[in-house]
């Protein structure tokens, strides 16, 4: 029989750590007004609602052009690990949409979110770095920040999960300017990144190496910390994107004579002949032209006449990169003075 009494617990389908939403158009400006409270649950309540809703494109949008980014720069700086954890959170999503990257320059968010890579929750640095991954703006701001230096100190001390985007932000900062990670010692650093059993780890590693050799100084520190050798073994490294990074560093530095030196007297030519079939284009493409400046070399030249078989198999490509990259590689290794 039914009973007239009414149960004091929620209904199953509310959740008692979000605030609730308002209908329609009144959920964001309800939730902003709710950021801005004095009471820590109220505004924890509103940030965990804030995430669910902008993963919708639209309530994305809305919140940004409801100037949600200057609230959730305040709350950056809120005592509370959870409320930092959330707002983190939040500007992560909002990055990946082009309106919020502008409004990461816009309202300067970067500055204060790039103060939080020491912070003791693993959630928020997490957040922190994923965000400045997504957000190309973010690497522009931490290079001119001067943040290169505290991002390679963080390396050795993260866990493999958030050590993997440190190692990405700072890829991404190395293809700004590679000259501040250089002073900082970064070589080093990396290279103990690269017998990691995290493929992320290597992959990210061997990343910033590419973008760190492209400068002459880069070039020299490569070879200075004998790197050329342990790029020439992750040639056959299982990760593709390991593979593809260890041929385009071995091509940068090989363009000083000392690079190709190197390269070649680590048995550079035999592992690069064996990408140059990858179905993989970043691997094909930067074996072919790191074999390309190997080939300067007279007797690396003289190596590689054997198989310019196999490099006319690649003229047939559909894509144009890598009919380009062979064409060239033919051309120079066929030359004769």
């Amino acid at each position: 029989m039914a009973s007239p009494r009414t149960s004091e617990q929620p209904p199953p389908h509310i959740d008692p750590t979000q605030a609730p939403v308002a209908f329609g158009s009144w959920a964001i400006p309800k939730l902003m007004l709710e950021l801005q409270d004095a009471e820590l649950c109220t505004r924890q309540r509103a940030l965990a609602a804030l995430c669910g809703l902008v993963h919708d494109h639209e309530r994305a949008y809305e919140a940004i052009l409801s100037g949600c980014m200057e609230r959730l720069k305040i709350l950056l700086q809120d005592k509370d690990d959870l409320v930092r954890v959330k707002t983190t959170e939040v500007l992560y999503v909002l990055a990946s949409h082009s309106l919020g990257r502008d409004a990461f320059l816009k309202f300067d968010i970067v500055s204060p979110l790039a103060n939080l890579i020491k912070d003791p929750e693993n959630a928020c640095r997490k957040n922190v770095h994923q965000s400045s991954v997504v957000s190309s703006t973010g690497a522009v701001f931490m290079v001119s920040m001067g943040l290169v230096p505290k991002l390679l100190l963080k390396v050795s001390d993260e866990e493999e999960r958030i050590r993997a985007l440190i190692l990405s932000t700072l890829s991404c900062c190395v293809s700004v300017d590679a000259l501040p990670a250089l002073e900082s010692g970064a070589v080093p650093v990396l290279r103990d990144q690269l017998a990691h059993s995290s493929a992320a780890i290597r992959r990210a590693a061997t990343s910033a190496l590419v973008g760190i050799s492209v400068p002459a100084d880069g070039k020299m520190k490569v070879c200075e910390e004998n790197l050329l050798p342990i790029l020439v073994k992750l040639l056959s490294d299982d990760d593709q994107g390991v593979v593809a990074n260890a041929a385009g560093t071995i091509m940068n530095t090989a363009v000083i004579t000392k690079g190709k030196t190197e390269s070649l007297n680590a048995g550079a030519i035999t592992p690069l002949l064996q990408l140059v079939g990858s179905e993989n284009t970043a691997v094909c493409a930067n074996a072919l032209r790191a074999l390309t400046v190997l080939a300067e070399v007279p007797r690396a030249r003289a190596q590689l006449l054997e198989h310019v078989p196999l490099l006319k198999s690649r003229l047939t490509h559909p894509k144009a990169i890598i009919h380009r990259a062979a064409s060239t590689a033919i051309e120079v290794i066929s030359w004769k003075p």
